[in-house]
């Protein structure tokens, strides 16, 4: 199979139908486009669980890992309390690699004032790469639990950040010194800097109680992600190409390995649908977050792009151009 998120057609046949069971303590029903998990307790609050994994060789993966998994339960309307942590190492991974991942993670999460409520360790000869599997856990209202399938059509999509940003940021951890032959250390130290935007819980407060649901930017880029949010409301989309904010030096690192960051995974972009894309746009503006009004949501199916006097249907999700630079790196070494 092709790397990355399973297609619909596969998902729909080989995993959905097989799922033949429900159970009303658990409010989001599983589904290609819902990272989380919701529980309601006896005690009537809701528990949610959310897991990202990413593979690679640099000391930072644990951070991209907790941005996607913390903000994916932030945004259906919790925040996260705790996170637990599944590290699988190659056999040529020395232990000063692992000790510099756990303490970059404990650094992040007294940051975020959550705690590693658990961890566990193994090295593997099936892996090739350190692989990191991060389980964000919080509690939410189930008055304020927020669902792909409330979106309707005649609504704005405000983009909140930029497009492809985790993406150059993990190729830059791993190819630093390859990048350095072409940037200067000065615009390498500016693209480092730019992680502190992985992390949207500030955003998503500030969002919260005027939007009707919230989706993190994951495999497949923005352009993936819209279309995996139109397929869970069942709604048409209409979105403007020129509206989508994207960071200089993702356009730079792109560029130099011919990547499309428009299908990049994007940890800390997230794409919010709200009744006053205008209003919310300039709230989080104000707070010193990049916002856009991309588009509003139609009825029927038809999932449109534009740009300048260019329209276009979007594609079905293709696979995530980082999964693709690792794979041609794999082949030419």
């Amino acid at each position: 199979m092709k790397p990355g998120k399973l297609s619909q057609t596969v998902w729909n046949r080989t995993v959905q139908k097989q799922l033949n069971r429900s159970e009303d303590r658990f409010l989001l029903k599983p589904s290609k486009e819902e990272p989380c998990t919701a529980l309601r307790t006896s005690s009537g609050d809701i528990s949610l669980t959310s897991s990202a994994s990413v593979s690679g060789r640099a000391a930072s993966l644990g951070t991209y890992a907790i941005a996607a998994a913390v903000n994916d339960i932030a945004a259906r309307g919790a925040f996260p309390a705790g996170i637990t942590v599944q590290i699988t190492l190659p056999e040529d991974v020395e232990e000063a690699l692992l000790k510099e991942m756990i303490r970059q993670m404990e650094f992040l999460c007294q940051k975020l004032r959550i705690v590693i409520a658990g961890i566990q360790v193994e090295v593997s000869p099936a892996v090739s790469q350190a692989l990191i599997r991060i389980t964000a856990l919080g509690m939410a209202e189930e008055a304020r639990l927020l669902h792909l399938s409330k979106i309707g059509p005649r609504q704005d999509i405000v983009l909140c950040g930029y497009i492809g940003l985790e993406g150059m940021l993990r190729i830059v951890a791993e190819c630093e010194e390859e990048l350095g032959r072409r940037f200067s250390p000065s615009f390498l130290r500016q693209m480092k800097s730019l992680e502190s935007q992985l992390i949207r819980l500030d955003a998503i407060r500030m969002a919260s109680g005027c939007v009707t649901a919230m989706q993190q930017i994951g495999s497949g880029g923005i352009t993936g992600t819209l279309w995996e949010l139109a397929e869970a409301a069942g709604v048409g989309l209409s979105v403007d190409l020129k509206k989508m904010s994207i960071r200089q030096e993702t356009v730079e690192v792109c560029e130099y390995y011919h990547l499309n960051p428009y299908q990049m995974t994007s940890a800390g972009s997230i794409l919010m649908i709200t009744e006053h894309g205008e209003r919310l746009a300039r709230t989080l503006c104000g707070g010193g977050v990049r916002a856009s009004v991309l588009g509003v949501t139609t009825a029927g199916n038809a999932r449109v792009i534009t740009s300048g006097e260019e329209r276009r249907f979007l594609d079905r999700p293709a696979p995530d151009e980082l999964s693709r630079w690792w794979a041609e790196r794999s082949v030419n070494k």
